[in-house]
């Protein structure tokens, strides 16, 4: 914290310093045209005009010239007016970065200069879905950022929730539940990885529809909403910084206690790395129940319903192996 607020100093005395510069060059530029304005008067009165007056193909390029250049002024005046006050919306909603999924080399470039800029984060928050974009993916512009982090906290959509099933349908063909497991996997394996290097990692699964993407590094917030139908890396991403004058200024806060809610739910299951398995607990945090992580095996009926798959099946066994899917 102490290391952002620092920063967050330094930004403002490099703003406030762009902008006395700023001020010093209006300056010196309205002195400049104050003590030009009767040379050009003069050339214009005696020198210009009448030989505008004298030619009336100069005349009217002379008109059109300037009404072009009205426009154009007019033009950028309204421009500048309304991004000002974006600026000024954006700086409420202490937004600091914004991305479309069609993003170019440009955006990609300014997004990795910003991740670059951030101070060393000690915490990082993920609630995600299989975390593979995030944690696993070595194009993930965040990769190199969660690896100087110490604590890591994650919380990923359980591969045998109805949930998963349900949102799997919802994208395209080339996605399979096969397939979000296997990212699952893998971004276990990267977490496993973490906790060889010393990080302290705790994982979580929920089992509900998931909502929204949040990723959290020290004082700065990564959005992306879960939209059905759509894969979550090509929606529009969002970054919010802590305001640490005004804490309760901006977006970073209700997203940051989103997560912290979603996480302290007894409701979602602690997955041990040693024994893989998934550990229950009550609201105190005392431990109820182990249940085995399937993963990838989940899927598998003849392991979700071993007596389904040595003999014919039943009318009612589709049905007990969807309750038993959910059970996981």
């Amino acid at each position: 914290m102490a290391g952002f607020h620092f920063d967050w100093k330094v930004n403002r005395w490099r703003s406030s310093l762009r902008q006395i510069t700023l001020h010093v060059v209006i300056t010196l530029l309205a002195v400049g045209i104050a003590f030009a304005l009767p040379v050009a008067a003069q050339y214009i009165l005696y020198q210009w005009w009448p030989m505008v007056a004298a030619d009336a193909n100069l005349l009217l390029a002379s008109e059109i010239s300037l009404a072009a250049s009205l426009v154009l002024f007019f033009n950028m005046w309204r421009v500048a007016a309304e991004n000002r006050l974006k600026g000024k919306v954006a700086d409420t909603a202490s937004l600091v970065y914004a991305r479309h999924h069609r993003a170019n080399w440009l955006t990609r470039w300014r997004e990795r200069s910003l991740i670059r800029k951030l101070p060393a984060a000690r915490d990082a928050f993920i609630l995600t879905l299989t975390g593979y974009d995030t944690l696993a993916d070595e194009k993930s512009p965040l990769r190199e950022a969660l690896q100087s982090a110490y604590e890591i906290r994650v919380m990923l959509l359980n591969p045998a929730a109805r949930a998963t099933e349900k949102r799997v349908r919802s994208l395209p063909e080339e996605i399979t539940q096969q397939s979000y497991a296997d990212e699952v996997e893998a971004s276990i394996a990267y977490l496993t990885m973490l906790r060889t290097l010393g990080k302290m990692v705790t994982l979580k699964f929920y089992e509900h529809a998931p909502f929204w993407k949040v990723v959290v590094l020290g004082d700065y917030l990564w959005v992306q909403y879960c939209h059905s139908g759509f894969e979550v890396k090509d929606q529009p991403e969002y970054v919010f910084a802590l305001n640490p004058d005004n804490p309760r200024l901006g977006l970073f806060v209700p997203f940051y206690v989103h997560f912290l809610e979603q996480w302290s739910d007894a409701r979602h299951p602690r997955y041990d790395f040693d024994t893989r398995e998934l550990v229950y607990s009550d609201t105190r945090g005392r431990e109820l129940r182990r249940i085995p992580f399937a993963g990838a095996r989940a899927l598998m009926p003849a392991l979700l319903n071993p007596q389904a798959a040595s003999s014919t099946p039943s009318p009612g066994a589709g049905r007990e192996s969807r309750e038993l899917e959910t059970n996981v």
